[in-house]
């Protein structure tokens, strides 16, 4: 028994958490049948405890930064601390099976090969069990629980970020299978980015731009486009409406890159 407590309490402890790392669907789907046979092992024991699920601290003090030597690409990683939710205590009670609720509705996700923002998965765990996730927020946060505790990126679960981001300019984009979109007539609106990491990855760019734009208001967005403010300056405009999303900040990465 303490065997199988020991094992589970050190599951995956020498996985290092980088939020920019994409792990493979089929190591994902594989974590998570080895995090329930593992908890399945300890409540079919002779004398069944329920250990604590082990989730790395998304804290300062639990963060180191790799600076790559031969490229300019910095990381954060989370390691070697660790806090937990435990069924023992009542007030973490609903916090461990919200980990394990939402790790069932990522494992269906990830075998249908699909993709869901958050806010789509919150109205999937409202329908399902709603007793456990009354609001967006219960799933916001045992999200990254499950993230700690398979310690692999948000995206990774198949759980992808709705984008803000619009870009303009002197640019050509081109998805698998339609046709080029030329980001210099889309007018002020602009050209929606995705919140699809894989499909902003398969992009094929073309821009004779000089100079990439980060715009912060979406006001001046609009009338920097209206303009035609990158025929002026050949540039690329690129805007998040305030606080950059992931994926906008990964097209930034790919005009720049």
């Amino acid at each position: 028994m303490e065997d199988l407590r020991n094992l589970t309490l050190k599951f995956f402890s020498d996985q290092e958490l980088c939020y920019a790392d994409i792990v493979p669907l089929a190591q994902v789907r594989a974590r998570i049948e080895v995090s329930v046979l593992n908890f399945l092992k300890i409540l079919n024991a002779s004398s069944p405890a329920i250990s604590d699920l082990p989730l790395i601290q998304r804290k300062y003090s639990n963060s180191r930064v790799n600076h790559g030597l031969l490229t300019e690409l910095s990381r954060v990683f989370l390691s070697n601390s660790v806090s937990t939710r435990s069924l023992m205590r009542p007030n973490a009670a609903k916090a461990f099976v919200r980990v394990w609720k939402v790790m069932e509705m990522c494992y269906q996700i990830l075998l249908q090969e699909k993709r869901v923002t958050q806010r789509e998965l919150f109205y999937k765990l409202l329908c399902d069990s709603p007793h456990l996730f009354p609001s967006q927020t219960h799933v916001n946060r045992t999200i990254q629980d499950l993230v700690a505790l398979l310690r692999c990126s948000r995206f990774s679960l198949g759980i992808m970020a709705s984008s803000r981001g619009l870009v303009a300019g002197r640019l050509i984009l081109q998805e698998p299978g339609k046709e080029a979109v030329d980001c210099s007539l889309c007018g002020s609106s602009g050209f929606a980015i995705s919140g699809d990491l894989n499909l902003l990855d398969s992009l094929v760019l073309n821009a004779d731009a000089r100079y990439v734009i980060i715009v912060e208001k979406h006001a001046i967005f609009q009338r920097l486009t209206e303009d035609r403010f990158f025929h002026q300056i050949p540039s690329i405009l690129i805007t998040a409406k305030g606080y950059p999303d992931i994926a906008t900040r990964y097209c930034v990465h790919q005009f720049i890159g």
